[in-house]
């Protein structure tokens, strides 16, 4: 059953989170509270039996909407949760918006799902990781006094120095921008 996420939702939906990124090029982009979206925004959850299965969160700002977060547990996943969340999500979406789009890295489910439901690759840049973790060099970074180098760091660049950033990076992901037009309602 889809309905309107409730704040007693919570620890389910990041839950649920958890587990639908934990093998996916976002695995470590873990949330503690769920992400709160200024209004105007959808916020689905299908649920089956008494827990959810899967969520999607939508941002509207005038004639653009954005996929936010999307999840479906993975003892779920290839059973239709998505694709019914998405229509909700649209059947919900105010006649004024013109487009939807969504952002997501390499996993292949994840490209192969947006290309499935209408979604064309709009833009692509690079996400890059430095780590002591993975071994990355430290040069090119600047600290401020009395703080250590960074241990970890996240940056964005631009798709043109993918090969040079991969040559040096252990992590390196070609974020992609989705976009879905919709259809002018009259």
């Amino acid at each position: 059953m889809i309905r309107t996420y409730q704040p007693s939702d919570e620890p389910q939906w990041l839950s649920t989170r958890l587990l639908a990124y934990f093998d996916t090029n976002y695995y470590d982009d873990v949330k503690r509270v769920k992400t709160v979206l200024a209004p105007p925004s959808i916020e689905l959850v299908d649920t089956s039996a008494t827990e959810v299965v899967g969520l999607l969160d939508v941002e509207i700002d005038a004639e653009t909407a954005t996929v936010d977060t999307i999840a479906i547990r993975p003892d779920h996943s290839r059973s239709g949760v998505g694709r019914g969340l998405l229509a909700e999500a649209l059947r919900r979406l105010p006649r004024s918006v013109k487009y939807l789009d969504a952002w997501t890295r390499e996993d292949q489910a994840a490209n192969n799902w947006y290309r499935a439901m209408g979604f064309v690759e709009h833009y692509r840049y690079l996400h890059v990781y430095r780590s002591d973790e993975a071994g990355d060099p430290r040069d090119g970074f600047e600290t401020p006094a009395h703080l250590s180098a960074p241990i970890i760091a996240m940056m964005h660049a631009p798709i043109e120095q993918e090969s040079e950033l991969r040559a040096r990076y252990e992590r390196v992901y070609v974020c992609r921008q989705y976009v879905l037009e919709l259809p002018a309602l009259v």
